[in-house]
């Protein structure tokens, strides 16, 4: 069985405020549900997503008040945001010039269109040419035109010192095709995983850099990816292949609005294989996603407690 693709990718922020700003404001992305970690109610967990909140398209941060992340290997480095065609990379290029945004040039890597870019804490993202490739579903109320919107994630890169176990847990246990190599700017191999049809929504790209130092989380580092498991039926594949292989999961988690299982894969990097469904309008209208706090019908007797605890995002 095959998985489907990047489902989301979770960062971590030490600033809920000015994250909302950065993301709906500059990159235009829609806030589809403001909830908390389930883990730890104490910190803000904030979806971006398309128009319609699409899986596939969903960036998510946790606010927790740490120092800024020390780079280095064992750790995701850089998400993909797909844009179709260089007038969106131009008209992007433009923008961030235009809003201080840190950013370097376009460029081809990999046979698309590029552009590297980062926030306001140091997250790393590069716009990437999709070719218009799929549906979009553009955000009606986004400061950004439609047609220049960010169509979803992928691909996703991360690092690691060896690639031995890696390989064989991507393509042994999950079943990707290792499809082919290219080399970085900086003389680095990446080496390009995909799954289920393959194209950049369905990629993992993973840098081979045994002269770094472990990573350190921090603000502005990314805490896990997710991938596309379409329903519960894959959901269950996956909970008994891993327990067949004798891998220690987290064991099904019920997010509410989608169902998880966690897994470290060799190198320390934690994955997450998320449903489809059943998604964030469980709770909410679709015109009203994000606008007040969504909780968990698990967490619901605790709303006062918990709204006390947060800062609102925007005065």
């Amino acid at each position: 069985m095959q998985l489907h693709g990047i489902h989301h990718l979770t960062a971590v922020t030490s600033n809920a405020q000015a994250n909302y700003r950065f993301y709906t404001e500059v990159l235009g992305l829609r806030l589809v549900k403001k909830t908390v970690n389930q883990d730890d109610t104490t910190a803000y967990h904030l979806f971006y997503a398309d128009g319609e909140a699409t899986p596939g398209t969903d960036l998510t941060f946790f606010e927790w008040p740490v120092p800024r992340e020390r780079r280095g290997t064992n750790a995701i480095t850089r998400t993909g945001m797909r844009v179709s065609g260089r007038a969106s990379l131009e008209f992007w290029l433009a923008r961030f010039e235009a809003l201080g945004v840190a950013h370097g040039a376009i460029a081809e890597i990999d046979g698309r269109l590029t552009l590297p870019f980062e926030d306001h804490e140091g997250q790393r993202f590069a716009l990437v040419d999709d070719g218009g490739a799929g549906a979009a579903f553009p955000w009606a109320k986004s400061p950004v035109p439609a047609e220049h919107q960010i169509r979803g994630l992928g691909p996703i890169e991360m690092s690691v010192p060896d690639l031995t176990h890696s390989d064989r847990f991507l393509r042994l246990v999950y079943d990707m095709r290792a499809e082919r190599t290219y080399t970085r700017e900086d003389g680095i191999t990446v080496h390009v995983y995909v799954m289920g049809e393959g194209g950049p929504a369905a990629e993992l790209h993973v840098a081979v850099e045994p002269h770094l130092a472990p990573a350190r989380q921090g603000a502005g580092s990314v805490h896990h990816v997710a991938f596309r498991a379409r329903d519960d039926a894959e959901y269950a594949y996956w909970i008994d292949r891993y327990e067949a292989l004798g891998l220690r999961s987290s064991g099904p988690v019920d997010r509410f609005y989608f169902k998880s299982l966690y897994i470290r894969e060799p190198n320390g990097i934690l994955f997450e294989i998320a449903t489809d469904g059943p998604g964030f309008a469980t709770d909410e209208t679709k015109e009203a996603m994000g606008t007040s706090l969504s909780l968990p019908p698990f967490l619901e007797h605790r709303r006062v407690e918990i709204e006390a605890g947060l800062t609102p995002l925007a005065p």
